[in-house]
């Protein structure tokens, strides 16, 4: 467990000093180009945002492996799922007077593009999801169904019934 401990931290404060590091970007701009202050700002506020969900993903990620208590076997498994677990790269969505310049059927065609990235990353997901969860006892199954997926797709929180 100390490894695992280990990582975690690792990753805990690599992530917090990606958000510091958005941070100061923005104090940068706003320094050097007061018309661009407020656009940096909301970066380096989003860049802070993305980083401290990270961690806690991070996180709740190690809870969730050392509450699996997973054998050897189990372990690449393991890293593929986590892996394509994590959020992709959002796909440009391009400037507002592009969109502006488009055609309603283009606007459309690009949204449809956008949505098929989206359903290609998930079905990437779910493939190593079922490999992984392939894998597991029906102890380990019972625990992931009721911590492993609790939140949703991309931190969503599930409602009280």
């Amino acid at each position: 467990m100390n490894v695992l401990t280990t990582v975690r931290n690792t990753l805990v404060i690599s992530l917090a000093v990606l958000g510091m590091g958005g941070a100061a970007v923005a104090v940068h701009a706003q320094e050097s180009n007061p018309k661009a202050a407020s656009v940096e700002r909301h970066h380096g506020e989003r860049a802070a945002h993305m980083a401290k969900r990270q961690a806690h993903m991070a996180e709740r990620q190690a809870r969730l492996h050392e509450q699996l208590k997973l054998s050897a076997e189990q372990e690449p498994a393991w890293a593929a799922w986590s892996a394509a677990s994590k959020p992709g790269e959002r796909p440009a969505r391009g400037e507002r007077g592009q969109w502006a310049g488009k055609s309603a059927p283009e606007r459309m065609e690009q949204q449809l593009d956008m949505a098929k990235q989206h359903v290609a990353h998930m079905e990437t997901r779910l493939a190593a999801l079922n490999t992984f969860y392939a894998t597991l006892t029906p102890e380990q199954k019972k625990v992931f169904d009721e911590q492993g997926m609790r939140r949703g797709h991309h931190g969503k929180h599930k409602r009280p019934a």
